[in-house]
């Protein structure tokens, strides 16, 4: 039985919702993110970084106080409006290729901690109590966790008619999405979707493992207050079917002193090596890995690879985790032939979206900085749950999970 509740959010005005919203931080680059904040005096990114010119030269503590205070700023200024009662709402975003709906609720810290919302991803202690801290002193979140459920026939058919009534917000971007925001404040809608909910037996995390323990830790740390808001966190429900999974590829500096023929050859212990010259070649299914070395492109097919079915609950353990492809890469390649340890910390090597084109991994490698490139298959869905299922934890940078939300698009006061 999965909770959720609806919340009073605090939202953008509508004429402004375009201009205040903006994609996560990490995504801009120095001289983007200096643009924007130049040229767009109600960009949420005054928000989340309000120092930016002196960023590097103020305490995390006062950079927190900063957000906390440019944030109450923006509410002064009539840039954010807070709603008068809690609601759930539904939220569309359509890119050139793809259209995403979910639902905009609160989650459970209770159903988190009993693995109702079930995990795949390990994380980072410093990262964990760092975003906690951020929580803490700012009071706000703007960034759910996104979370897949089953495919639910009543649930569909409700988006589906929810769309046919006038949004709150219809807005592009200027990376040509488009962002549509329904509210849904009834008390039979809200009564109706909770109920909706409480028949599914568990969810999934497919994005925001760090920020979701981070909300479990300011709960733990805080619970003798009466605060019901720090019982949940803000997510981002969507349906499994609706999510996009794209494979991180790989890149490495060197061949940890193998010789190209040396490394070839300890590779074909494992994989059939094939020769694609200049062709642009990705996988094509699981147990394919594409390579980029010295010029050329390689296909590679795992020589143990089997169908293995993911939704079979009686897989053993052991059995789910080899079969992944990320693991199969690092347990025959990463690790035994390049030396690589630790995926996460290891300067040796670095992760591309496999959103962006694989000439931008040529490029990289022809440049010389890096010496091979690896290309993986994307997981799917049931990759993903099949190891939650099992307490299981994918290798760091193993997907690259679509939809993202806008930032400052609604807040979750704590």
């Amino acid at each position: 039985m999965s909770k959720i509740i609806p919340f009073q959010a605090v939202r953008p005005t509508p004429d402004k919702v375009a201009l205040v919203t903006c994609r996560n931080y990490d995504d801009y680059s120095p001289a983007e993110l200096a643009s924007w904040l130049d040229f767009n005096p109600y960009s949420f990114l005054h928000v989340i970084n309000p120092a930016y010119v002196h960023s590097q030269k103020i305490t995390l503590d006062k950079r927190f106080k900063g957000v906390a205070h440019k944030y109450q700023d923006f509410k002064n200024e009539g840039v954010f409006l807070e709603d008068e009662n809690p609601a759930f709402f539904l939220y569309q975003i359509q890119t050139k290729s793809q259209s995403f709906t979910g639902i905009v609720a609160g989650t459970s810290i209770e159903d988190y901690k009993n693995n109702t919302i079930k995990k795949h991803e390990d994380t980072l202690q410093y990262r964990v109590e760092l975003f906690k801290d951020y929580l803490q002193q700012t009071g706000f979140n703007t960034e759910p966790v996104l979370i897949t459920y089953p495919d639910n026939l009543e649930i569909n058919n409700w988006i589906s008619e929810k769309k046919k009534e006038q949004p709150i917000y219809h807005f592009s971007t200027t990376n040509k999405e488009k962002h549509t925001l329904w509210k849904v404040d009834s008390e039979t809608e809200i009564n109706w979707l909770q109920k909706q909910f409480e028949t599914i037996p568990e969810l999934y995390i497919a994005d925001g493992h760090h920020r979701s323990a981070s909300a479990e830790l300011l709960y733990d740390q805080n619970k003798t207050l009466d605060n019901g808001k720090l019982n949940y966190f803000m997510s981002f429900l969507i349906a499994e079917s609706n999510v996009k999974i794209y494979e991180f590829n790989r890149i490495v500096r060197d061949l940890n002193g193998n010789s190209k023929e040396d490394f070839m050859d300890k590779l074909s212990e494992h994989f059939i090596l094939l020769s694609k010259e200049q062709e642009l070649w990705k996988p094509q299914s699981k147990f394919e890995f594409g390579m980029y070395l010295d010029g050329s492109f390689y296909a590679l097919f795992y020589k143990q690879g089997n169908n293995g079915n993911f939704n079979d609950k009686n897989n053993n353990k052991n059995e789910i985790l080899e079969n992944l492809d990320a693991q199969i890469l690092y347990d025959k390649v990463l690790q035994p032939i390049l030396g690589i340890e630790d995926l996460r910390n290891d300067e040796r090597i670095e992760y591309i979206p496999g959103k962006q084109s694989i000439l931008t991994l040529k490029e990289l490698v022809d440049e010389g900085e890096f010496e091979v490139g690896f290309m993986l298959y994307p997981s799917d869905i049931s990759e993903i749950k099949s190891l939650a299922d099992n307490n299981l934890i994918m290798p760091p940078k193993s997907t690259y999970i679509e939809p993202k939300f806008r930032s400052g698009l609604m807040v979750y006061e704590l």
